[in-house]
Formats: C-alpha cells, structure tokens, sequence
C-alpha cells in the first residue's frame, strides 16, 4: 500500500501509486519533443601551455596528482608547503584556545560566588 500526507490534515492516508509519486497534485511533465539547442558552438580545449589561453586554464590536476600521491610520509593536508602548515597550526591553536576557553568557563560555572 502507498501512503500520502492528507491535504486538510496533514497526517498519512492510503493512496495509489500516481497519488504517492505526484505529492501535492505536482504532476510530472514529460516532453514528447527534445528542446531546441539555443547555443550551437564548438567546445574550446585549452592548449598545452603554460599560461591562460582564450580565457581557458590549463587543467593541474595530473601535477596536483603526482604531487599529492608521492610516497614521502607526509600527510596530505600539508604537502603543499608554508600556506598548508600555516593554516594548519592556525587551527590547531584556535582548537586548543576554544578548549581551554571551554574548561575555564565550565570552572567558573561549577565555582560558588564568595559573598563578602
């Protein structure tokens, strides 16, 4: 059995297999014919070079590959040098602030208030 949440109450009811498909009354649309091609232009390849060419880059993706696959023990989230590792101990020592800055608010909630 196929179930529908009611319009008015809004709880599940029994219901038939386009009803369960088709929440809401949305019905699907299916177009008989394909749409007409608005852009018909030839697809750029971006050259072998260096640089940006007509507005293409070239794809780094086989170097970053290279790079990131190389066997030398170092983890992954620091083989790209000085910006990784800054951004990496950046991180660690707001973890260890919040941390810290964690406990001591948790000391000073659990610590009475001395009247004087």
């Amino acid at each position: 059995m196929y179930y529908k949440f009611g319009g008015f109450t809004q709880r599940l009811v029994g219901a038939g297999v386009p009803a369960a498909y088709s929440p809401q009354g949305f019905k699907p649309v299916v177009s008989v014919e394909s749409p007409a091609v608005i852009f018909d232009t030839p697809i750029k390849v971006a050259p072998d070079s260096q640089n940006k060419v007509g507005g293409l880059v070239k794809n780094k993706v086989p170097e970053l590959q290279k790079l990131f696959q190389r066997p030398d023990n170092i983890p992954v989230h620091l083989k790209r040098s000085v910006p990784d590792r800054l951004l990496y101990r950046t991180t660690m020592a707001l973890t260890i602030g919040g941390a810290i800055y964690c406990l001591i608010a948790l000391y000073m909630a659990t610590s009475p208030k001395r009247e004087k």
